[in-house]
């Protein structure tokens, strides 16, 4: 069998299939009585993620190690998880608008992959010294995998953004989403004082006027609260799966790092943009847990995260080399 051939259909198929589960994703929730477009949609997800390991996996054996060693085969492997994330997220909400923002997402990744990048880019090349250890596996699957959830925990956040309209949303119940919701703007709807104007009387000298705040009731379907309810749960619960994996793999890239350059933390540009990535999410799950937020502050910290994790992916590639410098773009 001819491996590479093999290779060049598979990256193709997967591009052209993401595309058309994004059409069918995009107008089946346009057009809600096209019942038959969405679960077209989920056929085309997993027919994609299936393409996608079948190409890790023919990749794998034409260079005899794990296939996380170029900037190619790490777009793939994260698309590959994405996917696998979305069926997952997708499961768990009951609701194809899962893939109105994560389809395009695995499409523009794989569109980069396959039709972007330069020929000699996409070729499997001997391991440098470095990468030569069986931690490749270990650290880099992890760490790509924790990014995929990562986005699609964002992703959903973001979603949870655009049906909101950025305004406040109380939702009644714990942060793994028991109970309710209400459709109102204010957290808070106990009476306070907002101003004191002070007005001179002939008779009585001065009094103080007291104004009371209006409360902006949101107009929002049960349908839409609902299905809002289920993108703040669903969000945080594949953050919560996303951030002990890069937990993990911070600790594992340390040791590796220590193994091959005599030290477990150099402040390398991707090491600083990891730490950044784990603070980001950190701050987001202590603010769930602790604090007790949902809805709108914790979901643009998590919407703010997506920005950081393709800063710490592929941003430092493109600004500046490290050591790390084998995934170098330019």
């Amino acid at each position: 069998m001819d491996l590479i051939n093999l290779q060049s259909t598979l990256d193709n198929l997967s591009f052209a299939v993401l595309f058309l589960t994004m059409l069918c994703y995009w107008i089946g929730t346009a057009f809600p009585n096209f019942t038959v477009l969405p679960k077209i949609g989920t056929s085309g997800m997993i027919i994609a993620n299936l393409a996608m390991a079948t190409l890790l996996i023919a990749r794998w054996i034409e260079a005899g190690y794990f296939p996380l060693s170029n900037l190619y085969e790490s777009l793939f492997f994260l698309t590959w998880g994405i996917t696998a994330v979305h069926l997952i997220a997708e499961n768990m909400s009951s609701s194809r608008l899962v893939g109105v923002v994560t389809a395009p997402v695995a499409m523009g990744i794989t569109a980069f992959a396959a039709l972007s990048l330069p020929p000699e880019m996409q070729h499997s090349e001997p391991l440098v010294p470095a990468l030569k250890s069986n931690w490749l596996m270990m650290h880099v699957s992890v760490m790509m995998f924790s990014y995929s959830a990562l986005m699609v925990g964002s992703l959903m956040a973001i979603a949870f953004l655009i049906l909101t309209q950025g305004k406040e949303i109380q939702l009644r119940g714990s942060s793994v989403g028991t109970g309710a919701y209400r459709n109102v703007k204010k957290l808070n709807l106990n009476y306070k004082v907002e101003s004191v104007t002070f007005d001179r009387d002939k008779s009585s000298g001065n009094t103080a006027v007291l104004t009371q705040p209006t409360t902006e009731v949101i107009s929002l379907s049960p349908e839409r609260l609902s299905l809002i309810d289920t993108l703040d749960n669903i969000s945080y619960r594949i953050i919560g799966l996303g951030f002990p994996l890069l937990t993990i793999g911070i600790i594992s890239g340390g040791v590796w790092a220590n193994e091959a350059w005599g030290s477990y933390w150099s402040w390398d540009p991707k090491e600083t943009w990891a730490l950044i990535t784990w603070l980001v999410f950190a701050a987001y799950l202590h603010s769930r847990i602790t604090k007790g937020w949902q809805g709108k502050k914790p979901a643009i910290l998590a919407a703010s995260g997506f920005v950081v994790v393709w800063v710490c992916y592929l941003g430092v590639n493109l600004l500046g080399k490290g050591l790390h410098s084998y995934g170098w773009f330019f």
